[in-house]
């Protein structure tokens, strides 16, 4: 039979494929694949509209039969010995099946308290957080009793009727106070409230500052902010008596985080354990961290032999969910008679909270982001990691950069001021110009990799956004302004972020004999988009449609390795493995169409899901007809040079970060009456490198700015003397609503990374980090008939308001501080 008489392998039984000669080997052969675009479409969110018609899968959704309902007592004290603790009384309500202390949860757990992040049980801190907190506690909030019930209602009761007596401790509420020498402790079991201190530098610091035209100093406070997801974190433990394994869903953005550290301290066999993660209604950073109720929730499931189910409420975020910032800057900067920085130094006190669940990153992220996008010869600053009675502290979007970008873009706007030079010129004037990209920093990520910055036009984003804002014009508006009553302001800031951090992330691309595409991915989806973004770019190599491939994400079954979702990662690490494994698979399923069809690799090409002949597209196979030919067939010859089933698995590993870059600009207008600052106009560049689906990326950085505004302007977790929670419903802390957002106007840059082979940077958390930045410049600016100067974020309204009453009864300047 000649080619030409070959029937269609529609009409071949899969038995008859496998009997096809193989064709020889050909090397370097190119995919032809569809020319159809789809990665850089707006492909519509293949996530939307099961979460637009109600049919999201959220951990509260999910039903298993038998269930109990969890909840906690918490401490009422921020520091306190515990003397006693009663639970007869909760045990004898009505519904409830169980009260559970640490001592009881003693025999199915190997540790008391957790592990520092997934490193296993036995790698347990004095900073990392006990499992049940029975014998001394050190935040409001913090984790006491376990109480199981019929209803959730049930389990709260019985838990507000446990008696629990204190000896009431010495509370250290502010962390300046906490690194001094003879502070009260803490927790008793802790020498120093000094967790770690840090040195962080190079060049010559003291020379630069000696040889400086002039030298200017600040004092900086960032406050505490918080998450505040759609759903709050939440845990579903289901027991398996048949094999004695144990089921876990969790609200997390690290499910598999989570299943290592649970295999230690439960003392489980992997193979008897699964951690999954259903729809997270965000995760903005704090569902990064592992908490207690993940380990005490599967410990009493097994203990108890029963299914357990706790969702956090809205209190019990505001009270027990990390939480970010609380930052004490003093730093100075020298500058030559042009405004040319010579070298920054200064200290950072960074307030921990009680207890250190991850590895302390962001203020070290803060440390070593704080030049930014700028040029600075020289740099030194001392960071002390301190630890209050206060819940405690992780990341937060930015984690440490949007800190580290409000520090510097304050410096710069001191420069200014002091010299009189328009910030704007200020800032063109360090930036790290074109010519030296990629351009090295003389520090070190925490991987011990070199800060490279490796692509972006730093100083034409900024022109582009200043042009886009008519910057140059501004002044004569804000003239006219002030002459009818009005103080308006402008503002800008610049920014870049580490994105795509290692060391790896896993994808797998399989096709199975229907022709439907899978992908498997260690990667966490929170709401963002990513299973979308993965779709299209496993699509655009198979020459399928998006809708046609499934994205299967954060189950540790279904992807045996992973790391999760943080630092604004998974695109460009879950994209590349996904890229590669896809292309993978299209090479080997046009290497078995040649061996089927008896046609050149080279004469071959991937169109809508098929492997035809580039002369004659009637030869063809789908991709179904591939897998269900590799599948093998008992007793039939399997093709030479070819591996059965038609999939790829790849983890694509980096250790570089790619820097995606950004430019604000705001305007904004203060009632100095009322101390309200309302934002006028929003103009934000950002160049995020390739972008695979520029819909998502838009959203994702409208998403991050009103993040960043509300840095600015409304979030302030307070707290008192006694280191008491006074903002825990949204009545006290205030979040951004549709009203405060002005139309935001973005500009879309696209350098592509030469560091993964999409090109692409992460966007995640890029839009967050200029924000603060550039809205309290602008705010300063309309109040300069004041001479106030800004020192903190966020910057409200009663604080505003004293600024102003302060510098009219004074003609000195009005600046405030902490």
């Amino acid at each position: 039979m000649t080619l030409e008489d070959q029937p269609l392998v529609e009409d071949c039984a899969p038995e008859d494929l496998l009997e096809a000669p193989r064709a020889l080997k050909k090397e370097n052969v190119q995919v032809k694949p569809s020319l159809r675009r789809i990665v850089g479409e707006s492909v519509p969110r293949l996530e939307d509209p099961a979460l637009l018609t109600g049919q999201g899968h959220f951990l509260d959704d999910i039903a298993l039969p038998d269930v109990l309902h969890v909840a906690f007592a918490r401490s009422a004290h921020a520091h306190a010995a515990v003397t006693r603790i009663d639970v007869e009384a909760a045990r004898a309500m009505p519904g409830v099946h169980a009260v559970l202390l640490m001592d009881d949860l003693e025999s199915v757990v190997t540790t008391r308290r957790m592990p520092l992040s997934a490193a296993g049980a036995k790698n347990t801190t004095t900073s990392t957080p006990f499992i049940l907190s029975n014998d001394e506690v050190a935040y409001v909030g913090e984790p006491m009793v376990l109480v199981a019930a019929r209803t959730r209602c049930q389990a709260e009761d019985a838990a507000a009727a446990i008696e629990i007596e204190y000896d009431i401790l010495t509370v250290v509420a502010d962390a300046r106070e906490a690194a001094k020498p003879g502070s009260p402790i803490v927790r008793r079991e802790l020498k120093t409230n000094v967790l770690n201190s840090i040195e962080v530098g190079y060049g010559e610091v003291d020379e630069a500052f000696g040889k400086a035209e002039h030298v200017f100093a600040t004092d900086l406070w960032q406050h505490r902010g918080c998450g505040h997801p759609l759903e709050g974190r939440g845990v579903l433990a289901e027991v398996r008596p048949a094999d004695g394994g144990l089921y876990v869903w969790s609200s997390t953005q690290m499910p598999h985080d989570l299943f290592y550290a649970l295999t230690g301290v439960l003392g489980l066999d992997e193979n008897h354990l699964r951690v999954m993660t259903p729809d997270v209604g965000g995760g903005f950073g704090p569902k990064y961290c592992l908490y207690p109720e993940e380990f005490a929730v599967p410990a009493a499931a097994r203990l108890l032999g029963r299914n357990l189910k706790w969702v956090e409420d809205r209190r019990e975020n505001f009270l027990a969910a990390i939480q970010e910032r609380d930052q004490f800057w003093k730093l100075a900067i020298a500058v030559d008679a042009n405004a040319k920085i010579l070298g920054i130094r200064g200290t950072l006190v960074h307030d921990q909270g009680a207890y250190a669940p991850k590895p302390v990153n962001l203020p070290y992220n803060s440390a070593t982001a704080l030049t930014g996008p700028y040029i600075v010869p020289a740099y030194y600053i001392e960071v002390q990691i301190v630890h209050t009675n206060k819940v405690p502290v992780s990341s937060v979007r930015g984690a440490g950069y949007p800190q580290a970008a409000f520090a510097m873009e304050r410096l710069l706007d001191l420069v200014s001021y002091e010299l009189g030079i328009d910030r704007a010129e200020v800032r063109r004037r360090n930036l790290i110009p074109l010519d030296k990209m990629p351009y090295t920093k003389p520090l070190k990520a925490r991987s011990g990799a070199g800060l490279v910055c490796d692509s972006g036009d730093y100083l034409a984003a900024q022109a582009e956004t200043l042009a886009r804002a008519a910057w140059d014009d501004f002044p004569a508006r804000q003239a006219k302004a002030l002459a009818e009553g009005r103080y308006i302001g402008i503002g800008l800031a610049n920014a870049v972020k580490g994105t795509g951090r290692g060391p790896f992330e896993s994808g797998i691309v399989r096709v199975a004999q229907s022709g439907k595409v899978s992908v498997f991915t260690g990667a966490t989806a929170m709401g963002q988009g990513i299973g979308t973004a993965l779709a299209q770019i496993c699509a655009q190599q198979l020459s399928v449609t998006p809708d046609s491939v499934t994205v299967i994400s954060g189950d540790t079954t279904m992807s045996p390795l992973g790391i999760g979702g943080f630092a604004s990662r998974q695109l460009v690490t879950a994209g590349s493995s996904v890229h590669i494994a896809a292309q993978e698979v299209a090479a080997k399923a046009v290497k078995a169409a040649s061996a089927f069809l008896r046609i050149p690799e080279n004469d071959l090409e991937l169109v809508n899901g098929r492997v035809q002949s580039c002369a004659d597209s009637t030869k063809s196979m789908s991709l179904g007809d591939i897998a269900t030919a590799l599948r093998g067939a008992p007793g039939y010859a399997f093709p030479a040079e070819l591996e059965p089933g038609l999939e790829a698995r790849v983890h694509w590993k980096t250790d570089a970060l790619t820097y995606s870059n950004a430019c604000h600009v705001a305007e904004v207008e203060v009632d100095i009456e009322l101390g309200e600052v309302k934002i006028l106009r929003y103009v934000a560049f950002h160049d995020v490198g390739k972008r695979i689906n520029p819909m998502i990326v838009e959203g994702q950085l409208h998403g991050g700015i009103v993040h960043g505004i509300g840095n600015a302007l409304y979030e302030f977790m307070g707290f008192d003397e006694n280191a008491q929670p006074v903002t825990t419903t949204f009545a006290e802390y205030l979040l951004v609503t549709a009203t405060e957002v002005p139309p935001l106007e973005l500009i879309g840059g696209e350098t592509p990374s030469p560091l993964n082979p999409l090109g692409a940077k992460g966007v995640g958390e890029v839009g967050t980090i200029p924000v603060a930045a550039a809205i309290i410049s602008a705010v300063e600016n309309a109040l300069q008939p004041f001479q106030v100067r800004i020192t903190q974020t966020p910057i409200l309204p009663p604080t505003l308001f004293h600024l102003v009453r302060a510098a009219q009864a004074a003609p000195l300047k009005a600046t405030i501080t902490r």
